[in-house]
């Protein structure tokens, strides 16, 4: 349990890297329109940081042989951790790493026309952005865990074989 405390801290403290050079890259303000499409790329990074959590993982089990609920099961308990820290990570980002993101964001996508006054401010609000964080942690952890787990397993594989 403490390695994936480790790892959701350490994944929490990438969000917050990402976010400041996002923000330092101009894609909070003067750049906000390409902002959809560079924030993608965290996933990038999120798929780097559990492969290195579930190889840390495996690196501790007995024999260094993890099964695929066992990697699948670490990775969940990290994206719970990250979701738990999300509403803070979400208050740091909005109060001190970017404070204009969500006035900037309403503007943007109201001046565009692709969004109508109220969903904007709606869509692009503390609360908003706290609930979409928690519930995104958990959903794309667990998938990322999952798609991981199975390519770092080792005892899974061929257990077939060996029954007798």
């Amino acid at each position: 349990m403490l390695k994936e405390l480790k790892w959701g801290v350490l994944f929490s403290g990438a969000i917050l890297v990402w976010l400041l050079i996002e923000r330092l890259t101009g894609l909070h303000d003067e750049h906000i329109e390409y902002h959809a499409y560079f924030t993608n790329l965290f996933a990038v990074v999120a798929v780097v940081i559990y492969v290195l959590a579930l190889r840390d993982k495996r690196a501790s089990l007995p024999n260094q042989e993890m099964r695929w609920i066992e990697g699948f099961l670490s990775g969940v308990i990290i994206a719970v951790v990250v979701a738990a820290l999300s509403p803070l990570l979400q208050i740091i980002a909005h109060y001190l790493i970017s404070p204009d993101f969500f006035a900037n964001m309403q503007a943007y996508t109201i001046n565009e026309g692709l969004m109508e006054p109220a969903a904007a401010r709606e869509y692009f609000s503390l609360e908003s952005y706290i609930i979409q964080s928690v519930i995104g942690a958990l959903l794309m952890g667990a998938a990322t865990a999952a798609v991981v787990a199975f390519f770092l397993r080792t005892r899974d594989r061929d257990t077939s074989r060996h029954k007798t």
